[in-house]
């Protein structure tokens, strides 16, 4: 069977914010057609609310605590010794690795191990980077031996300027329950929904390289983001709107899947066991997560899963761990502090004018909640006596992974890097 060609393009801020997850009014055509022709995961995760941390686990298949990036790498946070990213350990199997447009693992982007890098800087935007995808397909896409691509964007990050991104109607944009329904929240959603009209072209134009120069019926083709949406009460937060994002694959067209919806819990951390399942190396046992080829086939069948999620560093210290079930979500915040800690960027927001103080109320120490009737975790059970059974228990697996995954929170505060020099 020959070894995939393998495609991960991956964006900046998105959360689900697409029509194909329930934004009916999300202008993205191109990502709808794409999920129309592959599996869209409906219960995909990051490990971390915050960039460089969700990164660092999608390109190691370690939570951030292990692999050293607890916080942003231009704050000064690196990769922890003898860390391997997925270019490192793919180097002498025949994988070809490209890295086209945005990274957020490293200033340099040279260090992580692919064998090609067209990096266009730290802030490559995605039309520039769809034309950079597009002459790399065009000169490499039909190669006989097996490449790993994987392609940045920079959107949809804030800032959403209109010289750069036209406004969409804002009375056409979908508000979530966890943001006010007001001229301010509307405004801010019109002028993202631009950056994400533009990422949507840019997404529609990989595809077609991919399909004009490449070879489709040999390439699986995943689309992610990193964790969830800059508005309050998502990124930066464990709750779902922060760390739940969209992912879609499609696989090779010889393998003939059906396009479909994949229920079970899934996380960044099954990307590396998945790709380097696929082309044939056996899984490094620090790697966490557990290879997604079953569903890439149509074969897998839904099983019990929890997930670990964590938060550590951002503009300041604002340590929180959580377990989320198919069920429940338990949240453990480690310092006091406001129910939300905005930050810079979603502080001096357009959507934090339009809002009141409320978020502003001290944290509890504990939060549960029950996702079936309560998905968008409003209500905290953690001290109804009915439900601390249900906490308990929850209570103790967040301790079982801190403990199997040494997380250092047990020893005490977690001290920052030292500062940045030139």
């Amino acid at each position: 069977m020959r070894t995939p060609h393998i495609v991960l393009i991956h964006c900046h801020d998105l959360g689900t914010w697409l029509s194909c997850y329930g934004a009916p009014h999300a202008p993205t055509p191109e990502l709808e057609r794409f999920a129309s022709e592959g599996l869209v995961f409906d219960q995909a995760f990051a490990t971390s609310p915050l960039c460089t941390p969700a990164r660092s686990a999608l390109f190691t298949g370690v939570s951030p605590h292990r692999n050293g990036l607890m916080g942003l790498t231009h704050h000064g946070w690196r990769y922890a010794p003898g860390v391997q990213t997925l270019p490192e350990l793919l180097q002498g199997t025949g994988v070809h690795t490209t890295l086209i447009g945005l990274q957020h693992e490293d200033p340099d982007p040279c260090v992580l191990g692919y064998d090609e890098v067209r990096g266009l800087g730290f802030l490559p935007r995605s039309l520039q980077v769809a034309d950079e995808a597009r002459s790399w397909f065009a000169e490499h896409g039909r190669s006989d031996d097996p490449y790993l691509v994987t392609i940045g964007m920079w959107e949809v990050h804030r800032p959403w300027p209109a010289e750069d991104y036209d406004p969409f109607p804002p009375g056409d944009v979908d508000v979530p329950p966890y943001l006010p329904d007001n001229d301010e929240t509307r405004a801010d959603l019109a002028s993202f929904y631009g950056a994400l009209r533009q990422l949507d072209t840019a997404i529609g134009r990989v595809v077609q390289a991919i399909d004009q120069y490449g070879d489709p019926d040999n390439t699986l083709v995943i689309f992610t983001t990193d964790h969830g949406a800059a508005f309050p009460g998502a990124k930066g937060t464990l709750y779902d709107p922060g760390v739940r994002v969209a992912m879609i694959a499609r696989p090779p067209r010889a393998w003939n899947v059906p396009p479909g919806r994949i229920p079970g819990l899934v996380t960044h951390l099954d990307v590396v066991p998945t790709v380097l399942d696929l082309c044939g190396e056996q899984l490094p046992a620090q790697l966490e997560g557990r290879s997604l080829q079953p569903e890439l086939r149509g074969a897998a069948e839904r099983s019990r899963r929890s997930l670990y999620l964590q938060k550590t560093y951002h503009d300041g210290y604002d340590p929180i761990r959580a377990v989320r079930t198919d069920r429940y979500k338990y949240i453990r915040n480690y310092t006091p502090g406001p129910q939300l800690k905005l930050s810079k960027d979603l502080e001096e927001s357009v959507t934090r004018r339009g809002m009141d103080d409320a978020h502003l109320a001290p944290r509890p120490g504990e939060e549960l909640y029950a996702l079936d009737e309560d998905p968008w975790e409003s209500a905290n059970l953690a001290q109804q006596p009915e439900w601390r059974s249900v906490r308990d228990e929850l209570a103790g697996e967040l301790d079982r992974y801190m403990n199997d995954l040494s997380d250092p929170l047990l020893a005490g505060p977690v001290e920052p890097p030292p500062a940045p020099v030139r």
